[in-house]
């Protein structure tokens, strides 16, 4: 749940702010696929959600449901296999849809975890058309996407290459699926996203890690719940570093960026980037933030207990309260 948007959008803060989501691997297994269920819908109407997925079926049925919702914000899900270029690729379709890849499975690696045979292993192939997310955007004159999240199971960096133009030019922050180890024959791993990414200006925030035991082990570590095999990795932004100078180092841009955080449950870092936009551009009242910041903190109880007015946040700001 978000911190401090509720607030912004009750002063009209977020009225001036049109966001692009765009999920690529967007197969909906549950609410938390959903982005409007995670809190996104606030941006409604000035809000566009992209799903791809190569998975036709599954893309039909997620529209079938938008229609029926009778949204007021736009979403389509497309059937397009995003890769690292345009061309025909092989799709390996395995025991559970949601596992297939580009790459084929690591079969004598995956049997020796628990619950990954019957998920991982190959079911049958077939070939494809692949485009790239550069691609796309030029066709569809589609110019920004502020959250990217990427869950291909191997491919993910393959997406990142065909979107470098996208990603270079509009992208403020990225959920995606890293690998720790080959689920996926000669698959880039965590390591080689990681680098990518850093070399684009992004900064990794957090993992949330999943892990699986030996399939032969009948006893299980309390404190060491197996390998870790994979994670959904968070990367972002650091637009208010002192030595960087890009074109999105933008007012509009850093609001964005605290916008995107605070969804994705950083509200710290949220604070810190409508801090820094109300001290260095507060006095247009577009970016001063002052009053949505202090009227979101003295609704926590614990800050209010400790005591509002000494806390360095709102020390920083009382001078900005008009």
């Amino acid at each position: 749940m978000s911190v401090f948007l509720k607030n912004l959008k009750k002063n009209g803060h977020l009225d001036q702010i049109h966001m692009t989501v765009c999920n690529v691997g967007s197969r909906k297994l549950g609410l938390n696929d959903d982005y409007a269920s995670l809190g996104w819908q606030i941006f409604a109407p000035n809000l566009n959600i992209y799903g791809f997925d190569a998975d036709a079926d599954a893309c039909e049925e997620a529209n079938a449901n938008i229609e029926a919702r009778q949204i007021n914000w736009t979403e389509k899900h497309i059937p397009l296999a995003l890769g690292s270029s345009v061309g025909e690729s092989t799709l390996y379709v395995t025991k559970h849809p949601m596992c297939s890849s580009l790459y084929p499975p690591n079969e004598p690696y995956l049997k020796r975890f628990q619950g990954l045979s019957e998920l991982v292993n190959l079911d049958f192939t077939l070939k494809i058309e692949t485009t790239t997310l550069d691609t796309f955007c030029k066709n569809e004159e589609m110019t920004e996407i502020d959250f990217l999240q990427i869950d291909v199971q191997g491919a993910d960096l393959d997406v990142l290459k065909g979107g470098y133009s996208i990603l270079e030019n509009s992208v403020l922050a990225i959920q995606i699926e890293v690998e720790f180890s080959p689920l996926y024959i000669n698959q880039p791993l965590f390591t080689d996203i990681d680098i990518f990414l850093r070399n684009q200006g992004f900064s990794l925030f957090d993992l949330a890690p999943s892990y699986r035991t030996r399939s032969d082990s009948p006893i299980q570590s309390t404190l060491r719940p197996g390998q870790i095999l994979w994670a959904d990795a968070f990367y972002f932004r650091d637009l208010i570093q002192e030595d960087i100078n890009i074109s999105l180092k933008t007012p509009q841009q850093i609001l964005k960026l605290a916008c995107i955080a605070d969804i994705m449950h950083f509200p710290d870092y949220a604070l810190e980037l409508l801090t820094y936009l109300t001290i260095n551009f507060g006095n247009d009242p577009k970016y001063n933030f002052a009053s949505s910041i202090i009227e979101t903190l003295s609704e926590i109880p614990d800050l209010v207990q400790a005591g509002i007015e000494s806390l360095p946040a709102v020390t920083k700001l009382k001078s900005y309260i008009h």
